[in-house]
């Protein structure tokens, strides 16, 4: 008790600030603690990341090395092949009529598209005669004295025709699929313009919103645009369009759109009118090919039926004729 009653209260006060700051010593090492625990943690997860960023990069730079050489190369091959277009070989690699085949098979970039035709075309005419030589495909034909050369010639020839067969496989497969897209072409301009839209306005929608339905004729209908306004007429800048598919019904259309554009007018009632020859027109085709596909089937049930029916109507005539040639036999 008298020691109690000898502290004054600047010894209590003294006391408690003393124990506030062992309190405060003790959370600060317990923090710092927790902070150097999660500090080597965070280090941990850091070096983690990384590593893996690091192989990432180094799996991207590999990838895009890779790239870059093809790309390279790819880059390398089309100058070659646009001087090879444009020099001396020019009108053998690529005549008038083999450049208007490319400029119509729809190809994004008809120059590159070009220098890559010149490329293949020397390449596999060079190519392919040399491999038949060193493989001795002359010994599969009869023995002639220029067994050699004939079958140079003609691994020749069709290392030479053989890009200019299958450019004109992918054109005949656009025209078919620009055939296939006319009529709704038709419908769609039809409604366009019933809505108030000019020619131009309807072009520029059936590019830019139908190009998923209608892939062939929005390529051409985009080209065409773009022409017209580089200055030329409306005539002129359809005049692939109307040409290049050999169909005489998207030439009407085209006609029809030039005119349109140039005299004004409505468009609707005469859309309509031919929309509906033209399913008239398709109708009658089909109605054709169904007919072509029943005598073709005709023949087929003639050659797997009539088998049957013979054996059917006829095999017990037939069995009993052998029968009876069988006793008379034994007898």
């Amino acid at each position: 008790m008298q020691i109690l009653q000898s502290w004054n209260a600047s010894t209590v006060l003294a006391m408690a600030l003393m124990l506030v700051a062992a309190g405060l010593v003790v959370l600060g090492l317990g923090m710092a603690r927790r902070l150097r625990s999660q500090g080597r943690s965070r280090q941990v997860v850091d070096q983690a990341l990384a590593a893996r960023d690091g192989a990432r990069a180094s799996a991207a730079v590999r990838s895009e090395g890779g790239q870059g050489r093809l790309a390279a190369a790819a880059r390398a091959a089309d100058t070659f092949g646009k001087r090879l277009s444009e020099g001396r070989l020019a009108d053998a690699l690529l005549a008038a009529e083999d450049r208007k085949l490319v400029d119509m098979a729809g190809y994004a970039n008809p120059g590159t598209a070009r220098s890559r035709f010149v490329l293949i075309r020397l390449g596999l005419a060079i190519l392919l005669p040399v491999a038949a030589v060193m493989l001795d495909w002359h010994k599969h034909l009869p023995d002639m004295p220029l067994g050699a050369f004939v079958v140079a010639f003609v691994a020749f020839a069709v290392g030479y025709m053989l890009p200019k067969w299958i450019v004109q496989r992918r054109l005949a497969r656009r025209r078919r699929q620009a055939a296939d897209e006319l009529p709704l072409l038709i419908d769609l301009l039809r409604l366009l313009q019933g809505v108030g839209l000019s020619i131009d306005q309807s072009l520029q929608v059936l590019v830019k919103e139908f190009g998923q339905v209608l892939p062939v004729l929005s390529f051409e209908l985009r080209l065409a645009s773009e022409l017209y306004v580089r200055g030329r007429t409306r005539e002129q800048s359809l005049a692939r369009m109307a040409t290049g598919f050999d169909n005489d019904d998207l030439s009407a259309i085209c006609r029809l759109i030039a005119q349109v554009d140039q005299h004004g007018g409505a468009v609707q009632e005469p859309l309509n009118r031919f929309g509906e020859r033209l399913r008239d027109k398709r109708r009658l085709e089909l109605k054709e090919k169904v007919g072509k596909t029943t005598v073709k089937m005709t023949g087929v049930m003639i050659v797997t039926l009539l088998p049957a029916l013979l054996i059917v109507t006829g095999g017990a005539g037939f069995i009993a004729v052998l029968r009876g040639l069988s006793r008379m036999g034994g007898m």
